[in-house]
């Protein structure tokens, strides 16, 4: 099997200019590369990837720490991401943890290793002190706010979006509202919702809360759980708009009307919403992926927030 030497010595250049030629230096001349490029396609010559990884000290290799990608969300996340990566020539690797802590530290482990050059951490399990020294080892970007310096984040400020919305939803009349999340109260954005709620409507009634909601079949079951309830919703704020069809389907199934007897507001802008004309509030995921991305492969600790928007539809 051929080897750099070989390809020096039949193009009668040296071997620092082979490895010029294959690291895409801009030193060299037209002359030189196209005699190295000639010799490389008739040896049909494949550089061994991780010798010029150790010559160029980088991988051009991302990795994206993500609970699952069976969920809209995180899948606009990464392809926010892979857009970056197919512009800029990276290699990207899903990560995907169920929220498994030591899962997640495992991941992060791979900077240490030098098998990737930047980390994105579309949601996380651990705390933020369990994740800062992995910083010496690589850079790491955040999907959500952080104020540690050591982490760039691309984000969107979640918490005014979701009291905007509650607002829009109390302006519109409604006082019994009831909403979804994916997980519990050990989520951030769990915690940021029932913040916002609080302090749009005060204190909830418990029923008003349903968890464990990702797709359509969990939208069916929150709205069996709402829906026959002595008191009520008027309106309901899913975290999906997956989640949020699954509550209008069953809705329609009890011939209640939407809006007049239900509101409905879902989260993503995504085409199941936008086909059943359901009002969301875009958070622009894709637009953080895409720049979580620039962020890593800058080793940038800045924070960018991307703007979210509301789109009033039919269903409120």
């Amino acid at each position: 099997m051929a080897n750099i030497h070989d390809i020096a010595k039949r193009a009668g250049v040296s071997v620092s200019t082979v490895s010029r030629v294959l690291n895409h230096n801009p030193y060299v001349s037209e002359s030189k590369r196209a005699a190295v490029q000639r010799v490389i396609e008739e040896l049909d010559y494949t550089p061994n990837r991780s010798a010029v990884d150790l010559i160029r000290r980088e991988t051009r290799s991302i990795g994206v720490i993500m609970p699952y990608n069976n969920n809209q969300a995180f899948d606009q996340l990464l392809h926010g991401v892979l857009n970056g990566s197919v512009e800029r020539d990276y290699t990207v690797t899903v990560l995907p943890t169920k929220y498994d802590a030591v899962k997640e530290l495992d991941c992060l482990n791979m900077l240490k290793k030098k098998q990737l050059d930047s980390i994105i951490i579309a949601s996380r399990s651990n705390a933020w002190d369990a994740i800062i020294p992995y910083t010496k080892y690589g850079t790491i970007i955040a999907c959500e706010f952080t104020d540690h310096p050591e982490i760039g984040c691309a984000y969107i400020d979640r918490y005014g979006s979701y009291v905007e919305t509650f607002q829009l939803l109390k302006n519109k009349g409604h006082s019994r509202v009831a909403f979804t999340t994916a997980r519990g109260e050990e989520s951030n954005s769990t915690q940021l919702t029932l913040k916002a709620y609080r302090q749009v409507f005060g204190d909830f009634l418990p029923e008003y809360h349903i968890r464990d909601c990702y797709g359509i079949d969990d939208g069916v079951r929150a709205a069996q759980c709402l829906l026959h309830s002595d008191r009520r919703p008027t309106a309901v704020y899913a975290n999906g708009d997956e989640v949020a069809a699954g509550i209008y389907q069953y809705a329609r199934s009890i011939e209640l009307a939407v809006p007049d007897d239900l509101a409905i507001i879902g989260q993503e802008n995504q085409p199941i919403g936008i086909g059943l004309q359901l009002s969301t509030v875009n958070h622009q995921l894709v637009k953080v992926g895409e720049q979580a991305f620039y962020l890593a492969i800058e080793k940038s600790k800045a924070k960018i927030e991307i703007p979210y928007h509301i789109l009033v539809r039919q269903s409120i």
